[in-house]
């Protein structure tokens, strides 16, 4: 398991990097953490990282699923908040496979919701708040 600190909002581009350093070629990566834990934050800084101009910061929590477009490598991206699925076949009903084996890159926020269709090499990533106030990833890999 390796681990990026982010002692402040400050940090997030330098950790976004660090976290892109780490990325290998999976394409399915799975956010968890508590409410305000930071993974919108994170993800919309991680998408800055990977070239996506447009101001990625909203949340797609009422659409559920945001498209992105590397302006540096034309890849595309799908962030994915899934707080408001509330079962499979809600997630059957958006296409979920379809995204998820796409080979495009997916950021999976409240991944729970579909643990059972995740596949098996999807990486793990845990974002807790820390006592002081800063955050820290954990990749498990």
């Amino acid at each position: 398991m390796k681990q990026i600190h982010i002692p402040s909002v400050e940090a997030l581009p330098e950790a976004a990097h660090k976290f892109l350093e780490l990325m290998d070629d999976r394409t399915i990566y799975a956010f968890d953490g508590e409410m305000g834990a930071g993974k919108t934050t994170f993800i919309n800084a991680l998408a800055r990282e990977l070239g996506v101009t447009d101001d990625p910061t909203g949340s797609p929590t009422f659409s559920i699923v945001n498209e992105y477009r590397s302006d540096t490598t034309a890849e595309l991206i799908y962030h994915f908040d899934l707080y408001r699925i509330e079962n499979l076949e809600q997630a059957f009903d958006i296409g979920i496979e379809d995204y998820l084996d796409s080979g495009a890159l997916c950021l999976i926020e409240w991944p729970d919701r579909i643990d059972d269709i995740l596949p098996d090499d999807t990486v793990r990533v845990a974002i807790t708040v820390n006592p002081d106030g800063s955050r820290t990833l954990s990749i498990d890999d």
